[in-house]
């Protein structure tokens, strides 16, 4: 199933930038994920098994380096894509 994910990511440290510039250029890595950035949001688009798997792995990665985080998410279970 072909899936959308809109995520922003949100660090609570004085340097966040960082973080969230690392995980999005971790997430663009993935050769079968398409990503999209804007000054609000990420957007991922792919298969839904792949997306949520990669997520999983990303976010567990950046939570282990900084604990403190809130993430806002919308899921579509479609392909969205511009």
């Amino acid at each position: 199933m072909q899936f959308s994910a809109e995520i922003s990511l949100y660090p609570l440290a004085d340097e966040y930038r960082p973080v969230i510039k690392d995980f999005v250029e971790r997430l663009a890595t993935y050769p079968d994920l398409v990503v999209n950035t804007n000054t609000m949001s990420t957007q991922i688009f792919g298969d839904y098994k792949i997306v949520m798997e990669v997520l999983t792995k990303e976010l567990e990665r950046v939570y282990q380096k900084v604990p403190s985080q809130v993430l806002v998410c919308k899921f579509i279970n479609s392909d969205l894509r511009p």
